[in-house]
């Protein structure tokens, strides 16, 4: 298969994710869906790649795609993984929707060296205008209506960052998304008001308790 030929499926937010996985990575893709950035990273950028999805529908296409996928519990299950057993770990527009986004961000920093993560951003200045305007927001970050949104919990990038702090995780790399996912110049001024959605790219100092080993 050719590069661009499966490149074609991805959404624009994806092949960003793909340009910042290293070649040759081991990675374990939290949240995968139908499995398609895996399966892209595994064919154009010869990584090791392992999903987890729970979603029985998007389970079945991926795994019919030949993606390895397990179907787990992103709240429950990620204690199954040894410690630094990948070198990236990707949660990609899956954070908000976690019931314990404390214990998830905690468990990808002691699975992974790399974290790249793919949130929305709450404040965007045209939610903040839906919201004065009497109306929950809803947009290509926050496609769902207020009464079956499967989101737990909503922030914005200066919230996002200092939650990140909190966990000794280093900021590598921030793009910042205009409101259709695509790399903006202009929101990268003004994330918590102009950015539409994130990636950070962190890296995780997680220690393992009582032997001082670390990530590199």
């Amino acid at each position: 298969m050719h590069e661009g030929d499966d490149a074609v499926t991805l959404r624009p937010d994806q092949r960003i994710i793909t340009s910042l996985v290293p070649s040759h990575s081991r990675v374990l893709d939290l949240g995968c869906g139908d499995g398609s950035l895996l399966r892209h990273l595994i064919t154009t950028r010869d990584c090791l790649g392992t999903g987890v999805e729970l979603d029985q529908s998007s389970l079945a296409t991926a795994m019919s795609a030949g993606v390895p996928v397990l179907g787990m519990d992103l709240n429950e299950d990620l204690g199954e993984f040894h410690d630094d057993s990948y070198d990236v770990v990707i949660l990609s527009q899956t954070l908000q929707a976690v019931v314990s986004p404390d214990v998830v961000l905690a468990e990808m920093a002691r699975i992974g060296t790399l974290l790249i993560l793919l949130v929305p951003n709450f404040v965007y200045w045209r939610n903040r205008l839906k919201i004065i305007g009497g109306r929950m927001p809803a947009s290509h970050d926050l496609p769902y209506s207020w009464h079956d949104t499967p989101n737990q919990s909503y922030s914005g990038v200066a919230d996002l960052e200092d939650w990140f702090a909190e966990f000794d995780l280093e900021i590598v790399e921030r793009v910042c998304l205009d409101g259709r996912g695509r790399p903006s110049r202009v929101a990268s001024a003004a994330p918590n008001l102009l950015a539409g959605s994130t990636i950070h790219v962190l890296r995780s100092h997680w220690a393992e308790p009582g032997t001082g080993r670390s990530h590199s």
